[in-house]
């Protein structure tokens, strides 16, 4: 099993109470720390508004800062959970992260997704069309970008999507292009996406969930004739960890108390029940174990792990490097 560490950039309230001039430094500072230590990749989401409900805190843009960790870091890979398809077009996003992985030296990870975030979609002028239409683009989408990759030029006529010769150069360094990560758990629809072109996938850490949805995924794969075993399944985990249940306790009322700040209480104590909900890494570092141990057991090879006091504290990201992923790499 392999981590990736989630970095704060103020979409989930993380950067609360920190100085927005101090912001990047407090972010370039933890991915370079995960890019010295046990992490195999760092992350950032693709929103521009905060959750649970928008505010005027900081969200910084997921793709400025890819390029902002690729000349930072030099060993990580780095990954976007998950790039909302329909926020930028295909060609370009192929190009901005070509141009992303060359500087990185070729580890960039492509993240990407149908997106659901209704606010920020109207927000921003994209209106907010129908899961239907919002999977037909990414099904396209993922298409053009693939093929941009490979052969440094696409052209593609489809429903949503229309690319006359749109030239990708440079390509990627990386053999066959940046990898696929298709996010969700859709299962008509994401999950055949996914069987036909990810390299990885990406959904539900609830265990009954994730069984169901691998053998959704298997189904698809078969249908499709494409390798299930070749697909390596990850999700994401809370992980709020302690050296004893006070400790943890304790932890999760410093941030319920940086989010109420920001948001109602109530908002802030929803925000806080699915933190550590049973999908979750928040314990001890034995009871973290225990829940990822069984999603291993499950073929999960991929937990992505995002620690809401990273920004302010790191003891708890130490402790699980020290005492969790040793015991399930």
């Amino acid at each position: 099993m392999q981590f990736g560490f989630f970095i704060p950039q103020g979409w989930r309230l993380d950067l609360v109470g920190i100085d927005t001039k101090e912001h990047w430094a407090v972010m370039r500072d933890l991915a370079e720390y995960a890019d010295h230590s046990a992490w195999d990749s760092v992350w950032v989401y693709d929103h521009f508004h905060t959750v649970p409900m928008p505010t005027s805190e900081a969200t910084h843009e997921a793709w400025s800062l890819m390029s902002a960790y690729a000349a930072t870091t030099s060993r990580v890979k780095l990954g976007q959970m998950c790039t909302a398809m329909s926020y930028r077009n295909p060609a370009y996003l192929a190009k901005v992260a070509a141009t992303a992985d060359i500087i990185s030296g070729g580890r960039i990870q492509m993240g990407i997704g149908g997106g659901w975030y209704e606010h920020e979609w109207r927000a921003y002028g994209y209106g907010f069309p129908s899961a239907g239409a919002r999977l037909g683009r990414l099904d396209e989408g993922v298409q053009i970008m693939r093929d941009a990759w490979r052969d440094g030029k696409v052209s593609f006529a489809g429903k949503h999507y229309q690319v006359d010769g749109a030239i990708v150069s440079p390509k990627p360094l990386q053999h066959n292009g940046i990898p696929l990560w298709i996010a969700g758990g859709g299962e008509q629809k994401t999950l055949r996406i996914a069987a036909k072109y990810a390299q990885y996938t990406n959904f539900t850490g609830e265990p009954e969930g994730f069984a169901h949805k691998s053998e959704v995924l298997a189904g698809h794969c078969r249908d499709v004739g494409t390798d299930y075993d070749a697909i390596v399944r990850s999700v994401n985990v809370n992980a709020v960890v302690g050296t004893d249940e006070n400790d943890v306790n304790d932890r999760m009322r410093r941030i319920r108390d940086r989010l109420v700040g920001s948001v109602p209480e109530s908002a802030a104590d929803a925000m806080l029940g699915g933190t550590s909900g049973p999908d979750s890494a928040v314990g001890t570092p034995e009871q973290a174990v225990e829940r990822l141990q069984r999603l291993r057991d499950l073929g999960c090879e991929y937990v992505i792990c995002y620690f809401p006091e990273a920004a302010y504290d790191r003891s708890g990201v130490e402790l699980f490097e020290r005492e969790v992923i040793p015991a399930l790499s």
